[in-house]
C-alpha cells in the first residue's frame, strides 16, 4: 500500500464513482479500477459497495479513508516542510463554539489572504474534546479555553474574553449567585467551559440553581433570555451579533470569574508550518483587527 493508492482510493471514496474519480486524477477508468481492486487484493477487504450506479464505502473502507486522510495530508506536510515553502494543504482546525462564532470569521480571512494555499477544516466541540482530538492527531491545533495541563501540548494565547451574565430586560440587578437561587438557567453541555465557570460561581456562594436548561447552540440561549425562560453566562462578544440586544440586560461579573483566556493548543512533537502560521496571526493580533502588546 502507498500513497498513490490511497490517492486513489481516496478519489474514489469521495466522488463515489471510478469514472469521476478518473477525470479528477486525469487517469483513464481502468486505471482507477485496476488500482482499487489491487489494493482490496491486498488488503484482503472489500473496500467499496455497489450501491446503483454509485460506488459507497465499505464499514473495513471507512476505517482506511479516515487513516488515508491522515497519512495523505502528512505526506503533504512534510513535502512542504523539506522544501521550506510557504504552508499549504488543509489545517485541522477544532474551536469552541462562542470562539467559531466570533472570533474565526476574521482570523480566517486573514489566512486567505496570506496564505491562500491553505484551507481549513474547522470542527466544534468543548475543551476537552478538542484537547482529545489534538493529542490523536485529529486536528492539527485548535482554540480552547485555560487551563490547559497537557505536558505533550505546546500553547499560546489567542484571545481574552469579557464574560457577563445576560439576563432578560426587567431582570434585577445580578451581583452574586445568590440572585439567581429561584432562577433557571440556560447552559450549554456539560463539558462547557462557560456553563463550568457558572456553576463554579454558584458553588462559590454555596447556591445550588433551581433548575438548568439545557440548549445547543448560543443563538438558542439568546433567543430563550429574551423570552424570559432564564439567564445565561456566556463571552460578551457573543452578543456582538444578536440582533435582539435591546430585549436583554446584561450584569457584569467580577473577580477571577470576569475573564477567561483562549488559548491555540498543539501537539509539541508535530511541529507545522500550517499551524505557525495560525499562531503568527493570533500573535501579532491580526486574527480579530487587534494587535497586542
Amino acid at each position: 500500500m502507498d500513497l498513490r493508492d490511497l490517492r486513489v482510493f481516496q478519489a474514489v471514496a469521495e466522488t463515489g464513482s471510478v469514472t469521476r474519480a478518473a477525470a479528477r486524477l486525469h487517469r483513464v477508468p481502468s486505471n482507477v479500477s485496476t488500482r482499487v481492486k489491487q489494493l482490496e487484493a491486498e488488503l484482503g477487504l472489500a473496500l467499496f459497495l455497489r450501491e446503483g450506479r454509485r460506488l459507497q464505502l465499505s464499514a473495513r473502507g471507512r476505517v482506511l479513508f479516515d487513516y488515508a486522510q491522515r497519512l495523505l495530508a502528512l505526506a503533504e506536510e512534510a513535502r512542504a516542510a523539506l522544501h521550506d515553502g510557504p504552508p499549504r494543504g488543509v489545517l485541522r482546525l477544532g474551536a469552541m463554539e462562542s470562539t467559531a462564532a466570533t472570533r474565526l470569521p476574521a482570523l480566517f480571512a486573514q489566512l486567505q489572504r496570506h496564505h491562500p494555499d491553505l484551507e481549513v477544516e474547522l470542527r466544534t466541540a468543548a475543551p476537552a474534546e478538542l484537547t482529545a482530538r489534538v493529542l490523536a492527531r485529529e486536528l492539527d491545533a485548535a482554540l480552547v479555553a485555560e487551563p490547559v495541563s497537557d505536558p505533550r501540548l505546546a500553547r499560546q494565547s489567542a484571545y481574552d474574553e469579557d464574560i457577563v451574565i445576560i439576563a432578560p430586560k426587567d431582570h434585577p440587578p445580578i451581583r452574586s449567585a445568590h440572585d439567581l437561587r429561584k432562577g433557571t438557567l440556560l447552559v450549554f453541555e456539560p463539558g462547557c467551559p462557560h456553563r463550568q465557570r457558572l456553576e463554579a460561581w454558584c458553588a462559590r456562594d454555596e447556591v445550588a440553581p433551581r433548575r438548568l436548561v439545557e440548549l445547543g447552540s448560543y443563538h438558542a440561549i439568546l433567543g430563550c433570555c429574551a423570552a424570559g425562560m432564564g439567564v445565561a453566562l456566556m463571552p460578551a462578544g457573543v452578543l456582538a451579533s444578536y440582533g435582539e440586544r435591546g430585549r436583554l440586560s446584561v450584569h457584569r461579573l467580577t473577580g477571577r470569574f470576569r475573564s477567561v483566556r483562549t488559548l491555540l493548543i498543539w501537539r509539541k512533537d508535530e511541529p507545522q508550518t500550517k499551524v505557525d502560521a495560525l499562531a503568527a496571526l493570533l500573535k501579532e493580533g491580526r486574527g480579530d483587527g487587534t494587535r497586542r502588546s
